[in-house]
């Protein structure tokens, strides 16, 4: 039987730091209510775009495996705020490599976009279409925030991970996946403004409002996160105690000690880094991987469990079994430009971008009711 085994990994996670204290400079809050509610102290905020984060990424992730770009036969990127809806940004990133073999393809399902990534590859793999893919989890989610919405805009924030995935003969990787989706409430979380339903209606791009029902959420994303890491271990034949590691998506703190602790694992077998990076949707769990591998907390063999949700709502757990190694095989010199600006002055201009578009947006709508 062929598996999928994750051999490489990479990060790449923007150096601005937006704090608590620099969100308290423009909106109604602080560290101890967002700490509190959240576990959030920090998190990240891109001063270029998603497809260089995941260019630097995947550079990383290659070098650890070892890999050559020109070997790589499939690129899937898992991201809800992509560059461009056409082309697809895969290939953005396959053109940068110079994976000129790859197929390339976009993956959204919100949060938990890059474990959807990590089935698509994984199955393709398994049925012999590909040999080794490249796995890419990325968010640049600060353009698109609504950073007026206290209730949004101290969750969110950017980063990238990246990992190889290869065919083996040994029983590595994903063992099992339960996926799913609780489209009843759907509606709890949406960004107004991404997509075509907001085309020609005086709305430009980055000038959102987002539907954001807390309380709703956190009680479907536990249920469906618990339900699904239940149903990964028994159609695995594996038990809470033989989980070496938990590496969730980090939404919010809160939501990860319910989800672990109806699941059956003591939290200190999880992986979290939702203190210094906040939500960054598909990204989380790549990078949080990525930090397990470098803090030395994943071991050889390791059984990990990924649980994740997303906008839709989707859901999903994953069973990995990694393999032998745990240390990179080369490094990439790969890095991102160098950052000019502080976090806090790339969110004043992202605002002051939309209140100009909004602006602009009234003047339009008021010229034309004159013309009426």
């Amino acid at each position: 039987m062929t598996y999928a085994a994750i051999t490489g990994w990479g990060k790449c996670m923007p150096p601005a730091v937006l704090s608590n204290a620099d969100l308290s400079t423009f909106l109604d809050t602080g560290d101890e209510w967002i700490t509190s509610r959240t576990g959030m102290k920090e998190r990240r905020i891109s001063h270029v775009s998603a497809t260089e984060m995941a260019v630097v990424a995947a550079r990383r992730a290659l070098a650890c495996a070892g890999v050559d770009a020109a070997d790589v036969e499939l690129i899937v990127y898992g991201s809800c705020s992509a560059d461009e809806q056409v082309p697809n940004s895969a290939s953005g990133v396959q053109a940068a490599l110079g994976a000129t073999k790859a197929a390339s393809m976009d993956v959204n399902t919100a949060c938990t976009s890059f474990l959807y990534s990590l089935s698509t590859a994984t199955a393709l793999i398994r049925t012999g279409v590909v040999k080794t893919a490249l796995v890419i989890g990325v968010e640049i989610i600060s353009p698109f925030m609504d950073w007026d919405n206290r209730n949004v805009a101290v969750l969110f924030g950017d980063g990238c991970a990246a990992v190889v995935v290869q065919a083996s003969d040994k029983e590595e990787g994903v063992l099992g996946e339960q996926l799913g989706c609780l489209a009843d409430a759907r509606q709890t979380l949406r960004v107004r403004g991404m997509g075509t339903a907001y085309t020609n209606r005086n709305v430009m791009s980055g000038d959102t409002e987002w539907d954001f029902d807390g309380q709703e959420i956190f009680k479907r994303a536990v249920q469906g996160m618990v339900q699904a890491s239940q149903a990964v271990m028994k159609k695995c034949g594996v038990t809470p105690d033989q989980i070496d590691l938990v590496v969730p998506h980090q939404a919010n703190l809160r939501i990860i000690e319910a989800v672990v602790s109806r699941s059956g694992v003591p939290m200190d077998k999880v992986m979290l880094t939702v203190e210094r990076y906040g939500n960054m949707s598909a990204a989380t769990v790549p990078v949080a991987l990525a930090e397990a591998l470098e803090e030395g907390r994943m071991k050889p063999g390791a059984l990990v469990l990924l649980p994740a949700f997303g906008a839709g709502l989707t859901v999903c757990a994953h069973l990995v079994r990694w393999g032998d190694r745990v240390t990179p095989l080369g490094l990439s010199a790969a890095e991102l430009p160098p950052l000019k600006k502080t976090a806090l002055e790339l969110v004043q201009e992202i605002r002051s971008h939309k209140a100009r578009a909004q602006s602009a947006a009234g003047l339009r709508s008021a010229r034309l009711i004159e013309t009426v």
